[in-house]
């Protein structure tokens, strides 16, 4: 993968890496869902085509976002797990979350209600509580 950056600002540096239609959503789906494999994100809803899933795959992986490691159990599938640099994601993934739910609901009333996601609350404790049930997963799965 190229790590050319369109230009030193941060923000389109940080958008070049994660600012695609489904890099985001690819973190989502480990974040929040605790997917780890292709097969898992393949099936998501948004219906991402598996060349560009692995391309995503690819391009977190080569930023160190993500890491692809066998099951211990299974040394025959891939799983993909977040880094720490990924995990540090988390507040902008809710914050976009949260800037979704509060401007755009009106667009697309069918957006899943974050209340019954226990995301209404507290950003730094939902914060705090994604990323330890991460992390979490992360040593249930890899040990």
């Amino acid at each position: 993968m190229s790590n050319e950056f369109r230009s030193v600002c941060p923000i389109a540096t940080a958008l070049d890496v994660v600012g695609d239609k489904w890099s985001l959503l690819v973190v989502r789906d480990m974040l929040l869902e605790h997917k780890k494999t292709f097969k898992e994100i393949y099936a998501s809803r948004e219906g991402i085509a598996p060349n560009i899933l692995s391309s995503r795959f690819k391009l977190l992986e080569s930023f160190g976002i993500i890491t692809k490691q066998k099951l211990p159990t299974n040394k025959k599938e891939n799983i993909y797990l977040l880094t720490e640099k990924g995990i540090d994601l988390t507040p902008m993934v809710l914050e976009i979350v949260l800037w979704s739910d509060k401007h755009l609901r009106e667009f697309n009333p069918g957006i899943f209600d974050i209340s019954s996601k226990g995301m209404n609350g507290d950003r730094t404790a939902l914060i705090s509580g994604i990323q330890e049930n991460y992390r979490k997963l992360v040593c249930e799965t890899v040990g």
